[in-house]
């Protein structure tokens, strides 16, 4: 059998090495450098193209490169039977979850604030520090590490999800109790998975209900942003501002409006990087375990998106 990589616009290079250095017998296809479709039984995959994974008539299994697995999900073309499974990795966590409590103490401190007041040269003492209260959109692994973390550091969280939850650790909402959640805080952070449920959440709609002065910070996919909606929101007041990290499209190209909207954080989708040694193990034994017809590890429950 063969694994074979398809990602178009990232170097598979770090993988392939990963990879080698665990299993140097595996034969590795990297597309479109692919000679050999019918040897291929398992496929690592970012953004691939739509329908492709046609090409391959003895495909077992496809692992996605990282934990977020829409990429994979909105092809139809593949087949219900065949096994979608994801990385779940602890670094992962804790990158996402420093990335957010970055853009939460920006937020309470100030800082972007101070950093304009320097260039202007300011010194303004008023306000130094904004009452925070946190609402966190999406309460699986990542967003109750978030939770967690900042309960721990003294402020008040509150969680929403899609579906009930017994005895939460923290105050919890479900989506029908929408605009009590947004009544409790003046910090919001999606962190939801994205499927038709969750597509184009963060909408004017969404912002009209906002306590006046709420901050959003997007770190899950780009499509759950109706982006036309934000700098209205933020030039209104409605939003006191923004942190993006991720976009309907990327790169976020140099014509669009997001550049130049004052009182928006625009980071290059790096919140949370997969890194290729941490997770090739993982790959590897999902193979080990589709040769010996075993359980796979992460499978995706594609009903739920997650």
């Amino acid at each position: 059998m063969s694994l074979a990589i398809i990602c178009p616009g990232k170097d598979p290079s770090s993988w392939i090495q990963a990879i080698r250095s665990i299993d140097p017998e595996l034969e590795i296809q990297v597309y479109p450098e692919i000679k050999h479709p019918e040897s291929v039984e398992a496929v690592l995959v970012w953004q691939h193209p739509k329908g492709i994974l046609s090409d391959f008539p003895n495909l077992k299994l496809v692992s996605s490169m990282g934990a977020g697995v829409d990429h994979i999900l909105t092809d139809e073309s593949i087949p219900e039977h065949l096994p979608i499974v994801r990385i779940v990795d602890d670094r992962l966590t804790w990158s996402m979850t420093n990335y957010v409590v970055m853009g939460v103490l920006n937020f309470h401190r100030q800082i972007t604030r101070y950093q304009t007041d320097q260039k202007k040269k300011v010194w303004d003492m008023s306000q130094p520090e904004i009452d925070v209260r946190v609402g966190v959109m999406g309460v699986g692994a990542l967003g109750y590490d978030v939770l967690e973390k900042l309960d721990f550091m003294g402020f008040p969280v509150f969680g929403l999800g899609f579906s009930e939850k017994d005895d939460f650790k923290f105050p919890y909402y479900t989506r029908d109790q929408l605009s009590d959640f947004l009544k409790e805080i003046n910090v919001l952070i999606c962190l939801l998975p994205l499927t038709p449920d969750t597509e184009g959440v963060l909408n004017k709609e969404l912002f009209d209900q906002c306590e006046p002065g709420t901050y959003l910070i997007n770190v899950a996919r780009g499509r759950h942003l109706v982006e036309e909606d934000l700098a209205p929101a933020i030039q209104s007041g409605q939003l006191s501002g923004a942190m993006l990290d991720v976009y309907h499209q990327e790169p976020l190209p140099q014509d669009h409006p997001f550049w130049e909207v004052d009182g928006l954080t625009l980071t290059p989708h790096i919140a949370s990087v997969t890194n290729p040694k941490a997770a090739a193990p993982q790959v590897l034994e999902n193979i080990k375990r589709l040769k010996a017809n075993e359980p796979l590890k992460n499978v995706v429950n594609r009903s739920k998106g997650y």
